[in-house]
């Protein structure tokens, strides 16, 4: 009769225990809930593993970027277009067999004429990046791609557009720079052509030329047409192998650090060596009408590769993406309350041993039997039976 009252407690806070734990499920029911309504909410929105912010890009693209690109073309477009820089005079030597080539005629009429050079210098590199970006932005997985920038709160930039808007300005700008350079090399040197003497149409007789190593530095010795002397004086360095070279090694370092190609190994070679042919072309062309010399055509080729090969390496990065670094696991820490949300805490449920097992201290304190099962008897053999059976 004494055990009852510790067996009812016992029963009492058992019964206690399950209805705690079955209001607590309701609990965690209803903050799941609210919890998954949140997730559904959040869905809309861009991962934040995806995100990077940056709030200096559009101001920095506005007030630097576009200022210096419209200085580039502004310059490009005095060298090539106005007189503001005048070109170095330089003299010759009577009857000299190196400038005295035979004129090729107007530029439209050559092999490759200035329209079809510079289309194909703005054509060929855009269609290729076009199509390299497209296809790896829709091959790649998720993770592999760059983060999407984000400004303020409510401008976002695709990785695609960001890419192609990237790599096509930086070629823009590779472009102009190398006409002002091709330019400016030929307005300081002022070196001739190979048919120079066949645009100047110099008066021997008045200009006294008794031997072919009498010099002449008169600026008034030329009788031509002004605009043909002027551009027979502009040959070093070739400005349409420059362009060619420049264009043929920027698009070649794309398709070799871009392009994965499965399955072939010579694809790629392929494509980039007709791209540095028909580079190599067209100062064989230009070199072959009498319209540079060749050490001319070989400045053009350096200075074109030079620029596209510091702008691919030191401006772009090899074309590389910036990959998403996975954060590391956190260590393990208990879990913190959601906002807003108490945390409740769960009464311990203990198991049957541990109940029968506390049960029997309170006996023990009592100085009452711990009511337990008895162990079964052991037989063990007596003497006798083991001599016996010996």
């Amino acid at each position: 009769m004494k055990e009852m009252p510790h067996t009812y407690s016992t029963w009492r806070s058992i019964g206690h225990t399950s209805r705690s734990t079955a209001y607590n499920k309701q609990i965690f029911k209803m903050i799941d809930s609210q919890l998954s309504a949140q997730r559904r909410a959040m869905r809309s929105l861009p991962d934040d593993s995806m995100l990077k912010t940056s709030t200096y890009i559009v101001p920095c693209f506005l007030l630097v970027e576009l200022v210096i690109m419209a200085g580039t073309v502004l310059l490009a477009y005095y060298f090539e277009y106005t007189d503001t820089f005048p070109v170095h005079i330089q003299g010759f030597f009577c009857f000299d067999k190196a400038y005295s080539k035979p004129f090729p005629g107007p530029e439209d009429n050559s092999k490759a004429p200035p329209v079809l050079v510079y289309s194909l210098v703005t054509a060929i590199p855009t269609v290729t990046i076009l199509i390299g970006e497209v296809t790896s932005f829709f091959v790649k997985a998720e993770g592999a791609q760059e983060k999407t920038i984000v400004t303020a709160d409510c401008c976002y930039f695709n990785p695609l557009l960001r890419r192609i808007v990237r790599f096509l300005g930086v070629y823009s700008f590779g472009l102009f720079t190398t006409t002002i350079f091709a330019n400016a090399g030929q307005v300081v040197t002022g070196n001739q052509t190979p048919h120079f003497l066949s645009a100047c149409k110099p008066n021997y007789t008045a200009l006294g030329c008794q031997s072919p190593l009498h010099y002449i530095a008169e600026r008034r010795a030329c009788t031509g047409n002004p605009y043909l002397v002027a551009s027979a004086r502009k040959s070093f360095p070739s400005k349409d192998a420059a362009l060619s070279f420049y264009s043929a090694i920027y698009t070649v370092m794309y398709v070799t650090l871009v392009f994965r190609t499965k399955g072939t190994r010579l694809t790629k070679p392929t494509l980039c060596l007709v791209l540095l042919s028909l580079a190599v072309l067209v100062g064989v062309v230009r070199v072959t009408e009498h319209r540079n010399h060749w050490n001319d055509v070989l400045a053009g080729f350096v200075t074109g590769g030079a620029i596209a090969a510091f702008l691919v390496s030191c401006v772009i990065n090899n074309f590389e993406q910036t990959q998403i670094s996975m954060p590391s696991p956190p260590p393990h820490q208990r879990p913190e309350p959601p906002i807003g949300i108490p945390l409740l805490s769960l009464p311990r449920v203990e198991s049957p041993l541990e109940k029968l097992q506390g049960y029997r201290i309170l006996r023990s304190h009592d100085h009452q039997p711990i009511p337990s099962p008895t162990p079964p008897d052991v037989l063990l053999p007596s003497r006798r039976c083991l001599t016996s059976a010996v």
